[in-house]
């Protein structure tokens, strides 16, 4: 099988085509016909040796923890039914492995069937940034008429938290940077957007909810940029310190958090089981393209993974990138 394989840690240039043996489900797995796979900044992260402290991979390796496709064979103890299925499942371990190519092998307990009608490439998209979407949202708690400062809203969980947040009722401010992403903010309903590129952009924000504090935060950005909507935050409210493209969380002076009664969550409380972000993942593709819908910005070609990983850390590409295979 054609995959992408990683023989040293560094920039996106080792990325490499090779030809590999196809895997071989064991029991309780299934193998997959690769149709997409799913690209995230923690892929970026394990790629680079960033992330070499917090995740076990070591090179050589297969990036990717995330594909859609169809089961091709099943390994023992897996019911033959899904052969044939059209699904989206998760691949390795911490970090994710083994994704970036034609075969995948998955659990065939955390397998989540593709509805009849839904693009099996929105369905990949969904994969990922769906669960942790709502899991965002739900620790944050918000209600209906509440505004909600979403940054990084360009990305692609920032496209769903956006479009999750206004089936609530909540009046949703949309930070991005440059206008082709602010465009594609406010094309899935956000009430403002305002660019964090800019001087005096938490004065935007400001502006856009009549010089009301916002109720919540939720920063997908990190280092300053969150510090900075910390600020931002009205007494009582919450902060979701969630995102590091920056290359750090933004970090919240706690006394001050005690002082103004402000709840600050962070990445530590997004952990979800296996089984509960399978049961997530299914409820959310069943109403995908009802009250939300992922946005695919860009897709590459397989062999095209470093243009996909240069795009993402030169923070060219816009909402969802997914590679696509065969």
């Amino acid at each position: 099988m054609r995959a992408i394989e990683v023989a040293r840690f560094g920039g996106p240039e080792v990325l490499v085509p090779t030809d590999l043996p196809d895997p071989v489900p064991g029991p309780g797995e299934v193998l997959l016909a690769v149709t997409a796979s799913d690209v995230m900044f923690v892929d970026i992260m394990v790629r680079s040796g960033l992330g070499k402290d917090v995740f076990p991979i070591r090179p050589p390796y297969v990036p990717g923890n995330g594909v859609g496709g169809r089961v091709v064979s099943v390994g023992d103890g897996v019911e033959d039914g899904w052969l044939g299925r059209q699904v989206i499942a998760h691949t390795g371990g911490p970090g994710g492995w083994g994704g970036y190519a034609e075969r995948a092998v998955a659990a065939a307990d955390e397998l989540v069937m593709v509805p009849d009608g839904v693009d099996p490439l929105d369905a990949v998209a969904a994969l990922h940034d769906g669960p942790t979407a709502l899991r965002v949202v739900e620790l944050a708690r918000v209600r209906p008429g509440q505004w909600v400062l979403v940054l990084g809203a360009a990305g692609a969980m920032g496209i769903l938290l956006v479009q999750l947040l206004r089936a609530r009722g909540a009046r949703v401010v949309g930070a991005a940077r440059g206008d082709a992403k602010l465009d594609a903010v406010a094309a899935v309903g956000a009430d403002a957007v305002v660019d964090y590129s800019r001087s005096r952009w938490t004065n935007q924000v400001l502006e856009a909810t009549s010089a009301a504090r916002v109720d919540v935060v939720l920063d997908g950005v990190g280092g300053t940029l969150g510090r900075e909507a910390y600020w931002l935050v009205a007494d009582g409210g919450h902060f979701s310190a969630h995102g590091t493209p920056s290359g750090s969380f933004a970090q919240i002076d706690p006394d001050d958090a005690r002082e103004r009664a402000v709840t600050v969550t962070g990445i530590g409380d997004l952990r979800i089981s296996a089984p509960e972000r399978t049961r997530l993942a299914r409820g959310l593709l069943a109403g995908l393209g009802r009250q939300v819908r992922p946005v695919i910005g860009q897709a590459f070609p397989l062999a095209e993974a470093a243009k996909a990983h240069a795009a993402m850390e030169n923070r060219e590409a816009i909402a969802k990138t997914v590679l696509t295979v065969g």
